[in-house]
């Protein structure tokens, strides 16, 4: 039943879901159609294994079983109780509900999957067979119950553990990136290894691992132990193996990843987080201020993360952003600087005009995404000689 095809849904964080659709069209997949923090998909089992193998902004993939329309639990656990479930949980089998309640009329999500799981256990004890047992972690089926108002969708989940969670990260820094931010934020600039990369705020060096990854084509999934799909009846061992023992689209990288931070914890993270993820050879570490930069390692890119000002005096600040400005201007003329902050204010203190911003959402703060075209002169200039180099 390899080439069976069904319907799947990847989600993702807020402002990944173009980046997100690109890579599962790239993969194969069919009938894509992006939604608010998810794109919705069609393909196999193979599809599915490739997912979440190869995704860098999926947080998990999930395989619906179920759609209905409900106005209380109670109607959920009717709808949930109709569904042949000696199809879906084999005696013995244990599993886990995890519910998302986005309804005014739904005020209590862990009330829903209260009741998720009583349906499920009332339907084996009404038909005289061993009713399943919950369990939280790492159960043989993870369900994912989805509410909007009083739409209802019920999934398997075939991750298990979200997929930003690679399985390299060894050390924390402070506020350290989810990684599919981290790699939504360089894939949405395009680049793909052709340059060297640069980030002077590298922190524990998410932005760096994910960065040599994407040049390197290596998928995120070859650090992780255990996918849930792995646990499922109809799991089939030999095409996961060939799916994850392909690199045959893995690529050379003739650059390097740059990373610098004032904080000696920090590189120490980093350095730690880029031996446990094989990238040593890729990722040069330096312990320096972004003040005390002079020199550009040659044609590249930036991409760096700063402080939001949780923990910093706001003139403080405001003076780091001024400071990035005048960096970014006299060392890192003729890159292309993209810098993440929730601090808008901070962010126009850089003093540069951006050509380009998004928003995204980093943990649960709301973020601007800035893209700065940086150029030696005046921007008049500047401007005429890209008008100039488009009339050829």
């Amino acid at each position: 039943m390899k080439n069976h095809s069904f319907e799947m849904v990847a989600k993702t964080l807020y402002g990944l879901e173009e980046v997100l659709a690109g890579e599962l069209i790239e993969l194969g997949a069919n009938n894509v159609r992006i939604g608010r923090r998810m794109v919705s998909f069609e393909g196999d089992k193979e599809l599915l294994y490739k997912a979440n193998f190869h995704c860098r902004t999926a947080l998990r993939i999930l395989k619906p079983i179920a759609y209905f329309k409900a106005k209380n639990p109670d109607e959920v656990y009717e709808e949930i109780k109709r569904l042949n479930w000696t199809e879906y949980l084999p005696e013995k089998k244990t599993f886990a509900i995890d519910v998302v309640v986005y309804s005014e009329t739904f005020t209590h999500s862990k009330y829903v999957a209260y009741r998720t799981k009583d349906a499920i256990v009332d339907y084996f004890t009404e038909q005289d067979k061993p009713r399943p047992s919950v369990r939280i972690n790492n159960p043989d089926l993870q369900l994912h119950l989805h509410i909007s108002h009083n739409e209802c969708s019920l999934s398997f989940d075939s991750s298990g553990e979200s997929l930003h969670k690679r399985g390299y990260r060894v050390e924390n820094g402070e506020a350290p990136l989810n990684e599919a931010l981290a790699a939504g934020m360089i894939l949405k600039t395009g680049w793909k290894g052709e340059s060297h990369f640069v980030d002077p705020m590298c922190g524990s060096g998410t932005l760096l691992i994910e960065a040599a990854l994407i040049a390197l084509n290596i998928a995120p999934g070859v650090f992780r132990n255990q996918f849930a799909f792995e646990k499922w009846d109809d799991f089939d061992a030999e095409l996961f193996e060939q799916v994850s023992s392909d690199d045959s689209r893995e690529r050379p990288f003739k650059f390097k990843c740059y990373g610098s931070d004032s904080s000696i914890d920090a590189i120490a993270a980093a350095s730690k987080n880029v031996k446990s993820a094989g990238l040593s050879q890729y990722i040069d570490l330096k312990i320096r201020a972004f003040q005390k930069l002079t020199e550009n390692p040659g044609k590249g890119i930036l991409i760096t993360n700063p402080p939001y000002g949780e923990r910093i005096n706001p003139r403080d600040l405001m003076e780091i952003y001024a400071m990035i400005g005048e960096r970014l201007k006299h060392v890192f003329s003729g890159y292309d600087a993209w810098i993440i902050s929730s601090n808008l204010e901070a962010l126009d203190n850089i003093g540069l005009k951006p050509s380009f911003r998004m928003k995204l959402i980093n943990g649960s703060l709301d973020c601007e995404y800035r893209q700065y075209r940086l150029f030696s002169g005046k921007h008049k200039e500047f401007k005429a000689s890209s008008q100039n180099k488009k009339s050829f």
